[in-house]
């Protein structure tokens, strides 16, 4: 498990926790299935949907090579209904996704759609503070500057994201598609900014750090993304 995102797995496993039971779960833009496969092998029925056919490939390789069952499906998030039967999911995850997609509102509309009621989302977006800091603390003042005032907080076309978020405005995105944000947590507040040698010399109090840092603003809300748990009303 990829110590970087502990933070993420501990909110999954409450999930899971909470249910007590095998989940249908849908990973959209999952890749090579770094989330999916841990959840395949705990039990639960995954689908990845991926615009790559390059990475479903290599998951579809590196599952069988651990005798694991997960679906693969070559999909976009916008047109996800095409895909995934509507309130057939118990959760959905969609991690660094939204920031790069055409149209983020249709985004997430199709992932509260792909939900059962009181199934849940979770959503991991780029954070623009944190990017901010980054290039100003780097000495790029200009793209610093550019990316504090840009309305999508991209720096431009050369920037490899469209847009980045802050705790509003990705926990309005994911409200007007009809979803109930439950839980806001900031995912790596420090440990993009420490020197590698702590990753290893400790990286059990890089955790524990991380582990309080993630829910406490203002260090949440620097941190470089954000991971959002919502949930689908249980009536709709």
């Amino acid at each position: 498990m990829d110590r970087t995102n502990s933070v993420v797995w501990a909110v999954l496993r409450q999930e899971l926790d909470r249910a007590g039971r095998p989940l249908a779960v849908v990973d959209v833009g999952g890749g090579t299935g770094g989330f999916a496969v841990p959840l395949a092998r705990a039990g639960h029925r995954v689908t990845v949907v991926d615009a790559s056919p390059d990475a479903l490939a290599a998951l579809t390789r590196l599952a069988a090579e651990a005798a694991l069952t997960v679906t693969a499906v070559q999909g976009d998030v916008e047109a996800l209904g095409d895909v995934v039967p509507p309130g057939s999911a118990d959760l959905v995850l969609c991690h660094s996704l939204l920031e790069v997609v055409d149209d983020p509102a249709t985004a997430a509309k199709s992932l509260a759609a792909a939900l059962r009621p009181g199934g849940a989302a979770s959503v991991v977006v780029a954070n623009r503070a944190a990017a901010v800091l980054a290039r100003a603390i780097g000495g790029h003042l200009a793209a610093a500057h550019t990316l504090l005032t840009d309305p999508s907080g991209s720096t431009g076309p050369a920037d490899r994201l469209r847009r980045r978020f802050d705790a509003a405005s990705a926990t309005a995105l994911l409200v007007e598609s009809g979803l109930v944000v439950e839980q806001l947590h900031g995912v790596r507040v420090i440990a993009d900014l420490v020197p590698g040698v702590v990753h290893d010399s400790d990286p059990d109090a890089l955790r524990a750090f991380e582990t309080v840092a993630a829910t406490l603003p203002p260090y949440r809300d620097v941190a470089t993304q954000l991971h959002l748990l919502a949930r689908s009303p249980a009536q709709r």
